[in-house]
């Protein structure tokens, strides 16, 4: 096996508001930036465990100027041009985008490793040994390869990857890449065996994926290498702010994956390596609360983060009052997170609402509470 050190670049992408976790998340004190089921904060936790692949010198951060500063203070391993903050937000084609076409003037050899920045992972071990598989992978041409999750139900809030699992190898050949599915269609997804989570996480060359993005986002491409050529010089914040914005607003499965995929598995040099260890992207109060009974921090279901707390009569209940005591009686299912100016009271249920709230506020101009 290749060593992962030599040319492996971590890219972790950190410019989302976390509006699910409203109100403890807010822009400038995201979700990445929230320790929420440990002392390390999410944005943490995804560099300690991928800093025995790569020096912290070789890794990038790409995020918003809201968070830069924030990062900058809890990652202090990394330099300032290391974490580079988006003028604006254009999804996470032009971001990974940017970063390929960077690494692709100072090393023509460098591997990417696109990794979202607020997921959690549990055998830490297992995750590196998948990595170094998918890097070697990806190394090895113009092959792009995802870290699929083996579902355990049928989840509509997830994207999936089909592969054809008749090849006997350790990474699959993808067939094609679907976006959340309806509840129906997931549940035949679940039932075929044959489709994974698509867990954001993907390994690529920096050459292949600047050519990918060449040959699917034309008119992007020439602009994202403009601003890599005016990186490291006294133009590149300027052009940045200028060029920036013209770039594509699309994700890399629309701009790259999807159209790639429909060449067919044979052309397409797309392999899916299945990873089971312990995946969860955290995705609404309601995922948290369920992470952290697994984890066990929980009595009776109930998750109480406060003082001191009391229950009667109540069960699976997530709740978040800091300093305060907190009592329970006879409720079940309920989200309550309380901060300086803001209450949230929700069930479990609803919670993948939440972001919705963040539009409303957005749309009110409440700026003081997003």
């Amino acid at each position: 096996m290749v060593k992962t050190s030599s040319n492996f670049y971590p890219v972790i992408l950190a410019g989302g508001r976390g509006t699910r976790f409203w109100p403890l998340s807010r822009k400038r004190r995201a979700k990445q930036l929230l320790a929420l089921d440990g002392k390390q904060t999410m944005i943490q936790q995804t560099v300690s465990r991928l800093l025995p692949l790569a020096p912290a010198k070789r890794f990038w951060i790409i995020t918003n100027e809201d968070s830069q500063r924030q990062i900058a203070r809890q990652i202090p391993q990394l330099r300032k041009p290391q974490i580079i903050a988006e003028p604006v937000g254009r999804n996470t084609a032009p971001a990974i985008g940017l970063a390929a076409f960077i690494l692709l003037r100072s090393n023509p050899e460098a591997v990417i490793g696109m990794f979202p920045s607020d997921h959690v992972v549990e055998d830490e071990k297992h995750y590196r040994q998948v990595l170094r598989k998918g890097i070697e992978l990806a190394a090895a041409g113009e092959n792009i390869v995802v870290l699929g999750i083996r579902p355990t139900r049928a989840e509509t809030g997830y994207g999936y990857i089909e592969a054809n699992l008749a090849a006997e190898r350790d990474a699959f050949p993808v067939l094609r890449f679907t976006e959340k599915p309806y509840a129906e269609r997931a549940a035949r997804f679940l039932e075929a065996g044959n489709y994974f989570w698509n867990s954001g996480m993907f390994l690529w060359s920096a050459r292949t994926l600047a050519n990918a993005l060449r040959e699917h986002l034309s008119k992007t491409a020439p602009i994202l290498e403009k601003i890599a050529e005016a990186f490291g010089t006294p133009k590149f914040a300027g052009t940045f702010r200028r060029l920036y914005p013209e770039c594509e607003n699309i994700s890399i499965d629309y701009a790259v994956l999807e159209p790639r995929s429909s060449k067919g598995e044979r052309n397409s040099n797309i392999f899916c390596l299945p990873a089971d260890f312990g995946w969860n992207d955290l995705g609404s109060w309601t995922a948290l609360h369920e992470h952290l009974v697994a984890k066990g921090q929980s009595a009776d279901g109930n998750v109480i983060s406060g003082e001191q707390s009391f229950t009667l009569n109540a069960a699976e209940n997530y709740i978040h009052a800091p300093g305060k005591f907190v009592a329970a009686v006879g409720v079940s299912n309920l989200v309550v997170v309380e901060t300086d100016d803001a209450l949230l009271i929700t069930t479990r249920e609803h919670a993948q609402d939440v972001g919705k709230i963040v539009k409303y506020l957005d749309e009110k101009k409440l700026s003081k509470l997003v």
